[in-house]
């Protein structure tokens, strides 16, 4: 993250009190609207109505607390993609609320901020859809540009993913985003409904395949929650269905080793280690260690301090004429998917996820420690480790030394 990016988000806090200020005599009453709706974002959700947003003292919650978390998630994540816009492409947000995505772009872009794009933003709250733009334009006059190249469409629109959009005057997208809108489905289904979930990945598939050019990118992004995590990996083999292959976070477009494979965990079948669905999924997180003390004061006080960053993903490329399906038994690069930890023998690991399912990357403190959650190691980085494969104990996973040099 850059330093200008760390400069933005800690401005947030102020931006939104100088777009939104909101009355003496209601800020008082401010946390406990926020801890209202995280309930029925959570435990509640079943109380929850789909126009929510409509609410002032829920879209004023949203504001003040939701979408600086989020902008905070997604500035994680947005520079380690790479996202290519060229001059008057389109980029189109479903369930985009207050132009969350958007704002995000823009603070960790620099380089897209001169560029004529059109922005399709929908929504199905128009006062969420409002506020966004009147957000988004203060956020820009901050970075010192007020003539915005950027055409931002303001649509408000049901979002069905069982029906495809018939509107056949929306041009199709370079860029197709969905961000915390896929739970609304997800989170229905009981956890056992595996089938239900698969089906629901696939309406979901349909829906933004029908949004988006032949040679753009889809990128989804949802909590990081065992349930999303799940969702995420069925949405891949679904998208792979359509030959749009994974660009991040998966370094491979084989089975994915989430879903695939025995359900006990611990098992090698074909020479592939599967990740046991029930302690893991694919998630990742940060140290919330650059959190603005005004929202981490408004957190406290709603009594929902964060102290970690997490969300599930999925970018997936553009449609593949020919996916090549590589050959399991050859080596990948790993993503890595967890905090540092202790090994015996003076040894530090991480663990990751590979072609070859779950594996243990092993080295000295110094060179754990440069990684972090969703570091991208290369197969070149590791020891080849060929027909003398070890496995650890504790988790079945491939043992991935670092090489020394």
């Amino acid at each position: 993250m850059t330093n200008e990016t760390k400069q933005l988000l800690h401005s947030i806090p102020a931006i939104i009190q100088k777009t939104f200020p909101v009355p003496g005599r209601f800020r008082g009453s401010l946390p406990s609207k926020i801890a209202e709706l995280s309930r029925l974002l959570t435990n509640n959700r079943g109380e929850r109505s789909l126009s929510y947003l409509n609410r002032p003292e829920y879209l004023s919650a949203y504001l003040y607390y939701f979408l600086p978390w989020n902008l905070h998630r997604l500035c994680f994540l947005l520079p380690t993609l790479e996202i290519k816009l060229s001059l008057n492409d389109t980029i189109t947000d479903i369930g985009c609320g207050p132009l969350t995505l958007l704002s995000a772009l823009w603070i960790t872009y620099p380089n897209l901020r001169k560029i004529p794009l059109e922005i399709n933003c929908i929504d199905r709250s128009g006062p969420a859809l409002e506020a966004g733009k009147k957000f988004f334009i203060t956020l820009c006059e901050s970075t010192g540009i007020k003539d915005i190249p950027w055409k931002i469409n303001i649509i408000k629109e049901e979002i069905n993913f069982k029906k495809l959009n018939s509107n056949t005057k929306r041009k199709k997208a370079s860029l197709v985003t969905a961000v915390n809108i896929f739970n609304e489905i997800y989170e229905k289904l009981p956890h056992s409904n595996t089938e239900g979930l698969r089906l629901a990945a696939e309406s979901a598939v349909k829906y933004l395949h029908n949004e988006a050019a032949k040679n753009a990118p889809i990128l989804v992004v949802e909590p990081g929650i065992p349930q999303a995590g799940k969702f995420i990996s069925v949405l891949r083999n679904e998208m792979l269905k359509i030959n749009r292959p994974p660009l991040s976070p998966c370094t491979h477009s084989a089975a994915c080793p989430y879903l695939s494979g025995p359900k006990s965990g611990h098992a090698i079948t074909r020479g592939r280690n599967w990740i046991d669905t029930k302690k893991r999924w694919c998630h990742f997180a940060f140290e919330a260690a650059i959190i603005p003390k005004e929202l981490w004061r408004l957190s406290v006080a709603a009594k929902l301090p964060k102290e970690r960053l997490v969300f599930s993903y999925l970018f997936a490329d553009k449609v593949s004429e020919n996916i090549i399906k590589n050959d399991i038994e050859t080596k990948s690069d790993a993503r890595v998917i967890s905090d540092a930890f202790i090994l015996p023998e003076n040894l530090y690991g991480r663990y990751g996820c590979s072609k070859q399912g779950l594996i243990l990357i092993t080295g000295d403190e110094n060179k754990i420690e440069k990684l972090h959650s969703l570091s991208l190691v290369p197969q070149s980085s590791l020891i080849e480790f060929n027909a003398n494969i070890q496995y650890d104990k504790k988790s079945g996973a491939i043992i991935s030394p670092i090489k020394t040099r």
